[in-house]
């Protein structure tokens, strides 16, 4: 007889194939329990509701990625701080900022289908603007950031606005390569080219190109 684990593990397997097929809205808890082989009265034996099940999917990555966004944001802030000569790296290949953006790439396309989920296929759902909670982290930081190194340099502060429209692009940035490239390697190979672009823009801001 099947036993509860493999019959919740059938049912998230039907469900992730369905969702990303249809997306959240247009999905069917019908068709989830018909295809896992199971009656609907299981599912909810599992699941409160079609919310409940697609959360199962995606929280638990999400909530890890906004973990590692928050590690290395607090970290950058800190060594900006105690650091008197905030300077551009010369090599951006070697730099933190690199290394923390490779190992979120890995993180990313290590959970490919949930990524995908949340990024496209999550209309309807209460983690319909993720992307948008990505982003408001990211300006919170960046407009720390800027704060510490115009207080350094006896500059005015950038424009909130301009904060805004970086966090945006940067987030973007990672979202493409998610959604338009279909690997982890390939994406690993452009993305030295998208450091360069976003990290030359920010220092520019500062006059330090």
């Amino acid at each position: 007889m099947e036993g509860e684990k493999e019959t919740k593990e059938k049912l998230l397997k039907s469900a992730k194939a369905e969702f990303m097929e249809k997306g959240y809205a247009a999905a069917s808890l019908r068709s989830i329990c018909k295809n896992a082989g199971v009656t609907t009265g299981a599912l909810y034996f599992f699941f409160k509701d079609k919310e409940d099940l697609f959360e199962s999917l995606v929280k638990e990555p999400f909530q890890n990625i906004l973990s590692m966004m928050e590690e290395h944001y607090n970290l950058e802030a800190e060594q900006i701080e105690e650091n008197e000569d905030y300077a551009v790296a010369e090599d951006i290949e070697t730099s933190d900022d690199f290394t923390s953006s490779v190992n979120a790439i890995k993180f990313l396309y290590a959970h490919y289908d949930e990524m995908n989920l949340l990024i496209v296929k999550s209309q309807g759902s209460k983690f319909s603007n993720c992307l948008d909670e990505l982003v408001r982290i990211t300006e919170k930081h960046y407009a720390r950031l800027s704060e510490i190194i115009c207080k350094k340099k006896n500059m005015p502060n950038v424009d909130e606005r301009v904060i805004h429209w970086i966090s945006h692009v940067q987030i973007e940035a990672f979202a493409y390569l998610l959604t338009h490239v279909d690997s982890e390697e390939k994406a690993e190979k452009i993305l030295p080219h998208i450091m360069k672009y976003l990290t030359g823009g920010w220092y520019k801001l500062y006059d330090f190109i």
